[in-house]
């Protein structure tokens, strides 16, 4: 029996066993309840039962803003990888080759430059799974990129910020990042270009504190978390328990902090609509299809064909008319 038990009952179990995806499914941290994966992809991440807004990728969001889901991808400025050869559990280049392994891209920041609603715009998506979305040099630079290229378009610049705040690995230099993108929002300004911000979930530290707060116009996703320190501290500090929802987007909306809180689905409308406002340009062209023309009538032959087997009604014969005698000459 041994033989049946060690070898032949594994074989048969690996024949039948099924390899399953590791993200078939997806737990919904509001409800708790799974969800199939592809049903929340095609939902643009947004969880059909509790409209709970996962995160979104960079390349996901640049799709689902632009139209016909294509942009041009804008090459960024190179930085020094490790510039204060940093490490602590491990080395900083070997994090930052992991990150780049998992999200294919760079940097924590990817830009974009195509059309919403058949206007140009240049977008910028702060992508959380690289490295919490914090902001270094290549993610400064990447900004101040943007920008530069909204001012030479004359387009409006839209940011997504995701982030946990500023790099730790490179110290004060990802500190400097905070007023050099200060200083590019401000070449929007003198522009007179539209710049808006959709904080997203979470937005904390350092870019709180620079450019994801000094929009013309700021939205933000339905339950994001945001704020400059996290709420325990804040209540370490002041010693006081922070009212319910505090640093969540529906709070902030209340007490002024954001414009607007608009769901995901519509948000790419809600986009084009300000930076029609904001750029005075007018309402895209709707094309109206052209009513059909009329069929012409068919002809009687076509509708009944002379071959056909049909009986032809004959006429009735008129009788035959004698003339009336003429009357007697006087």
């Amino acid at each position: 029996m041994n033989w049946l038990t060690n070898v032949v009952r594994p074989k048969i179990r690996n024949i039948l066993r099924r390899e399953t995806p590791e993200n078939l499914w997806i737990k919904c941290p509001d409800s708790g309840h799974l969800v199939f994966y592809k049903d929340v992809e095609a939902n643009q991440f947004v969880i059909p039962g509790s409209n709970y807004h996962m995160r979104m990728g960079a390349a996901a969001r640049l799709k689902s803003i632009f139209d016909n889901e294509t942009w041009y991808d804008i090459a960024l400025p190179e930085v020094t990888a490790d510039p204060l050869k940093f490490r602590d559990e491990r080395k900083y280049v070997d994090r930052i080759k992991d990150a780049r392994a998992k999200t294919g891209m760079n940097d924590a920041i990817k830009v974009g430059y195509g059309k919403l609603e058949g206007a140009g715009v240049v977008v910028a998506v702060q992508d959380f799974d690289f490295m919490g979305g914090s902001l270094g040099m290549a993610a400064g630079e990447a900004i101040v990129r943007g920008i530069e290229l909204a001012v030479e378009k004359q387009a409006p610049f839209i940011l997504f910020a995701a982030s946990g705040g500023a790099r730790m690995q490179e110290g004060i230099l990802s500190l400097m990042q905070m007023p050099r993108t200060t200083v590019g929002v401000q070449m929007l300004r003198d522009a007179r270009l539209p710049y808006i911000v959709v904080l997203t979930n979470p937005t904390t530290g350092g870019v709180t504190a620079s450019y994801a707060m000094l929009g013309d116009v700021q939205i933000a996703e339905p339950g994001a978390l945001i704020g400059f320190a996290g709420a325990r501290v804040i209540e370490q500090t002041i010693r006081e328990k922070l009212p319910e929802g505090f640093q969540r987007a529906e709070y902030l909306r209340e007490h002024g902090m954001v414009d607007m809180v608009v769901h995901r689905h519509d948000l790419k409308a809600t986009l084009g609509r300000l930076c029609r406002i904001l750029t005075k340009a007018p309402m895209p062209e709707v094309i109206v299809p052209p009513e059909p023309a009329p069929e012409p009538e068919p002809d009687v032959a076509e509708i009944v064909p002379a071959t056909s087997d049909l009986p032809v009604p004959v006429p009735a014969p008129v009788a035959a008319q004698t003339p009336a005698p003429a009357a007697p000459s006087a």
